[in-house]
């Protein structure tokens, strides 16, 4: 009970340190001049994938490494799977020709890359499966081009400058929401790995199974709510570019950093997980090519959450 108590305690503290620490930096930003568009490109999206950085960064560093990896594989199936299908069911999603031909394949190219680096016995490069320092170095290389990307798309859409709403805070304020969402970050990142880990062990199962499962739920929180409300205000498109923008984040720096922090042993992550990732974005990057007017349809969405309803059931 004490356990469930610290997982949801931690989880609160997560996300109320997301918001506080994206509103200070936003805030202080501003006053700086930084443009809202690079703001967006940053420190915005740093905020929604601060829970899955949170907890994967601590459980690195308390050697929780299914947990470490199990969070970014989970969430990422959880944002494709149960996300893209939620939002489609409450509103169809039209898709870009542009998203279609360049950021979905970019899903699909980390979800495979993943599997490469996950993958040394098969590849005959280690004794087990470990994502080492080199593998974590090139997920961040990777980060890195990507973010370039995302700054060379943005700054030929510039009403997308319009689009990153910004709190007017006063520089004391901003530096203390700042501060105070850093220690909410850092005390609910170790309440929720704890009481995660303290679950596992008392239900008997693999922290991998807590990690691709509640864990990634509860990382996942944010992208969720901003999709739902996205496609109730009639912006479902949004959730294409939520979900893409988070996945590829989760896995080339959430994932990147925490494997350059330390080594991952992959022990009961298997290739099924990360094949079912793969497989769910290659779904994805399907509903859109093959249907004419690319719309991910309510029939599409309700096929998606039943393939995550199957996922979690199997484990």
């Amino acid at each position: 009970m004490l356990s469930i108590l610290f997982l949801l305690i931690g989880l609160g503290l997560i996300l109320a340190g997301a918001n506080f620490l994206t509103d200070g930096a936003s805030a202080l930003a501003k006053k700086f001049n930084i443009s809202p568009l690079v703001i967006g490109l940053t420190i915005v999206a740093f905020g929604t994938s601060a829970p899955e950085l949170t907890v994967s960064v601590v459980s690195a560093i308390q050697k929780s490494a299914e947990l470490a990896i199990g969070n970014v594989i989970g969430s990422n199936i959880f944002n494709i799977l149960m996300i893209v299908g939620i939002t489609a069911l409450v509103a169809p999603i039209s898709i870009t020709k542009g998203t279609l031909s360049n950021e979905i394949p970019l899903t699909i190219l980390s979800s495979i890359i993943v599997l490469i680096c996950a993958n040394d016995i098969f590849l005959g490069t280690d004794t087990i499966n470990v994502l080492n320092r080199a593998d974590g170095l090139l997920m961040l290389c990777f980060f890195s081009i990507f973010l370039g990307y995302s700054f060379a798309i943005a700054k030929n859409h510039t009403n997308n400058d319009e689009s990153v709403e910004i709190k007017s805070l006063s520089t004391g304020r901003s530096i203390l929401y700042i501060i105070g969402g850093l220690a909410a970050l850092i005390g609910g990142g170790k309440l929720f790995v704890n009481g995660a880990s303290d679950i596992a062990r008392s239900l008997g199962v693999n922290e991998s199974i807590i990690g691709l499962t509640i864990v990634a739920m509860g990382t996942s929180f944010p992208e969720l709510a901003t999709s739902v409300v996205a496609a109730l205000k009639k912006n479902p498109e949004i959730a294409i570019g939520n979900v893409i923008g988070s996945n590829l984040f989760n896995i080339f720096f959430v994932l990147g950093a925490s494997a350059t922090i330390t080594p991952l042993p992959l022990g009961n992550i298997s290739n099924f997980d990360l094949l079912y990732l793969l497989g769910a974005s290659i779904l994805l990057f399907i509903t859109g090519k093959y249907n004419r007017i690319r719309i991910i349809t309510k029939k599409e969405g309700a096929i998606m959450v039943i393939a995550y309803i199957k996922y979690t059931g199997y484990l």
